[in-house]
């Protein structure tokens, strides 16, 4: 048995920690929020996952020593906007504990992928990525599913590698770390146009070709940013970008869908009830799209949708009737 602290208490953080109790770990959670803390100590109730019962082997804490102090690893599942806030809160705590980034996105305001971001704040840090297709609603359930697990660090490929893998779940490992990240990172943009088709009412010939062709513009970038080209036609790439943009339980997808329906921005968060990383990370890749001077057409009219009040019909149109090429 493995002792394990999770940072975050969302759907994501109960679904990692439920599967790791069922495999017979003991999970301290953290969670920034005294009533969540109470209702998953208490009532044995996630709120983001209603029928869930929580594992006995879980507790939750508002303490990060107290979470950390005997813990083997970390698993840092918060939103990708408060990683830096979160971490720096601590980082004190780490020591040589791996830290395994299991959220999906970039920190807005510097552009950095979130092992940037955690190798900013503590230079020696070990950390690693876990990643791929993978809803929490699902997760929690025991429903079979495979991810990757990406590190520098043979000893954290080995160790997550053994301690997460069971019947309903297999891991795969790999050393490109910047791929697997950034694969989970821009997945979730081309899911948010998938809502957006699905809101104007497109149909499966649309879904097909934007899944192709979003796969080929978040490769290119990506491999600009370093990862390595195989990857994102992996688990963290293709594999992800599947799931999400098919799924009715992605959030990502049904931000966009609520757009292409007329709803507003604010609307359509409000709606959504949970942190859209497919908001903030479409900003970020319309922007080192810039700056690495990478054509990425369907990100472009993305943005102007959202914040140029593109209407979608007629970001269809441009994408469309584009100039011709060869695949």
């Amino acid at each position: 048995m493995s002792k394990i602290a999770i940072i975050g208490s969302g759907s994501w953080g109960v679904a990692l920690a439920t599967h790791l109790a069922r495999c017979g770990n003991g999970i301290k959670l953290w969670s920034f929020n005294d009533e969540e803390k109470e209702m998953i100590n208490n009532e044995r109730k996630c709120k983001f996952l209603p029928g869930l019962v929580i594992h006995e082997n879980i507790i939750c804490s508002n303490n990060f020593e107290e979470v950390i102090k005997d813990a083997e690893f970390i698993l840092h599942v918060t939103p990708s906007k408060f990683t830096r806030s979160t971490f720096k809160q601590y980082k004190q705590y780490v020591g040589d504990k791996p830290v395994i980034i299991c959220s999906k996105g970039f920190e807005k305001e510097s552009l950095k992928t979130l092992d940037e971001v955690i190798l900013d704040e503590l230079p020696t840090a070990k950390v690693g990525v876990l990643s791929g297709p993978s809803h929490a609603e699902e997760v929690s359930i025991a429903i079979p599913t495979v991810l990757v697990v990406a590190s520098k660090h043979e000893e954290i490929l080995e160790k997550i590698q053994e301690t997460f893998m069971c019947e309903e779940m297999r891991i795969y490992t790999s050393k490109d770390v910047k791929g697997v990240e950034l694969g989970g990172a821009l997945k979730n943009i081309i899911a948010f146009c998938a809502g957006v088709a699905a809101g104007i009412g497109l149909g499966d010939n649309t879904f097909a070709a934007l899944i192709t062709r979003g796969l080929n513009e978040l490769t290119r970038l990506g491999v600009e940013l370093g990862g390595q080209k195989e990857t994102f036609y992996g688990l963290s790439g293709l594999g992800d970008l599947i799931v999400t943009c098919l799924s009715e339980h992605s959030r990502n997808r049904k931000a966009g869908k609520l757009i292409g329906q007329g709803k507003t921005l604010e609307e359509t968060k409000k709606e959504v009830g949970m942190v859209i990383e497919s908001i903030d990370n479409i900003e970020v890749a319309y922007e080192l799209s810039k700056i690495h001077k990478i054509d990425m057409p369907i990100v472009e009219m993305v943005y102007k949708v959202i914040y140029e009040n593109l209407d979608p019909q007629e970001a269809v149109k441009k994408l469309m009737t584009r100039n011709k090429k060869s695949e």
